[in-house]
């Protein structure tokens, strides 16, 4: 099935959502790569606020590439999730809705991503361009020196993305593997 979502979202939203579904996602996105994340931890340990409302949020992993005379954004394609995966489960309960990214996550950032009715969404890796393009403004919000690890705000329209995370415990990355043998003819897929 094929979803549209506005950011922010609640349970509400992400409910009928199934690992391998597609989303077309607009709304604000914040950017937050590990350098970010490493920092956020350390505002909430000293009880500070974060720099952006986090209730409802989706963040996206990545850092962008300088953008062109005219275009809002450059590159802006997933880095690695796995990097978040000491963080996550922190912001998933504080509020955070949705994660985006590419590749695996460990098993605390799962049971969060259950116990709080958020999802993870997989952007399309290498194709930085296409996601770019979903990006119609672009503020830094903090962290410049950061370089292209800085807290951005991002407005986004039909952001193309995959659900691999479901509320409901779902993984694409387990059920399509198993879907695509199952699927082989017998001879072949043993």
């Amino acid at each position: 099935m094929q979803y549209r979502l506005t950011t922010p979202v609640t349970r509400e939203d992400l409910a009928p959502l199934r690992a391998g579904d597609t989303v077309l996602l607009s709304g604000t996105v914040y950017t937050a790569r590990d350098a970010a994340h490493k920092r956020m931890m350390e505002l909430l340990d000293a009880g500070q606020p974060l720099p952006f409302p986090v209730e409802g949020s989706a963040v996206y992993y990545v850092g962008p590439t300088p953008e062109r005379p005219g275009q809002v954004i450059g590159s802006a394609g997933p880095t690695t999730s796995g990097r978040m995966d000491a963080y996550s489960p922190r912001l998933l309960d504080l509020g955070q809705r949705i994660m985006i990214g590419k590749g695996k996550r460990n098993q605390a950032v799962k049971d969060a991503v259950v116990r709080n009715g958020a999802v993870y969404l997989a952007a399309l890796g290498g194709a930085g361009a296409l996601m770019a393009a979903s990006v119609k403004e672009l503020e830094v919000l903090c962290w410049e020196d950061l370089g292209c690890e800085a807290v951005r705000r991002l407005e986004v329209e039909d952001f193309p993305l995959t659900v691999i995370l479901d509320a409901h415990g779902g993984d694409l990355y387990e059920s399509g593997p198993a879907a695509y043998l199952a699927s082989l003819p017998e001879d072949i897929s043993r």
